[in-house]
């Protein structure tokens, strides 16, 4: 499996330019957190770029960030931000193995078909350094749908999501933290942040 719903990669290309440019111009607020913990010049995948903020406040700070995207037409919005390529890839394409200190992944695993995710992880731990930390954001609620643009969520509660981690892969637990926030469609939902790190 692709790691991708077909419908939800069919809305991010229709609404590309628009969606580059919509949301806080702020980066995530959970971003300079994650890069505290990291080295000077770590090099970090960004797995769901979408339009490039977090990428460009990344490669500000001093990383060497390796965006991607599975949509060609966001890769383009974010490849106009940063000033350097983005590469379009799909989460059931990564194959790195032991390349990066750190993989990011804000507001974009939330889209894996629930069945697929596993796998997705999988190869997130493989492609981290012993050692290497993981970020990633999903909307929480505890059953799959898609919202009224038709975008797919998994939509995990707490306890799932921590299942799904453990049977993935081996992994030091390091944050998993739950709040309100909002996204692209205005509505206010529950959000569960997760930090851990493959063993050295």
């Amino acid at each position: 499996m692709s790691g991708s719903d077909a419908r939800t990669l069919a809305f991010y290309a229709a609404e590309a330019p628009v969606y580059s440019a919509s949301g806080p111009s702020g980066v995530s607020r959970h971003l300079d957190h994650f890069l505290d913990r990291l080295p000077a010049g770590a090099e970090i995948l960004e797995l769901g770029c979408g339009g490039g903020r977090d990428a460009a406040h990344m490669i500000v700070r001093g990383f060497a960030v390796d965006p991607t995207d599975g949509v060609a037409e966001i890769a383009a919005q974010a490849e106009a931000r940063i000033g350097r390529p983005v590469r379009v890839m799909r989460f059931g394409e990564l194959d790195a193995v032991g390349r990066y200190d750190a993989i990011w992944a804000s507001a974009s695993l939330l889209h894996v078909p629930r069945g697929d995710l596993p796998g997705v992880l999988a190869r997130i731990h493989r492609a981290l350094k012993p050692g290497g930390l993981h970020f990633a954001s999903y909307k929480g609620g505890g059953r799959e749908g898609r919202d009224r643009f038709g975008r797919y969520f998994n939509y995990f509660a707490r306890e799932e999501l921590e299942s799904v981690y453990r049977d993935a892969a081996s992994w030091d637990w390091l944050d998993l933290t739950e709040g309100l926030g909002g996204g692209y469609d205005g509505v206010q939902v529950p959000w569960i942040q997760i930090t851990v790190r493959r063993p050295l």
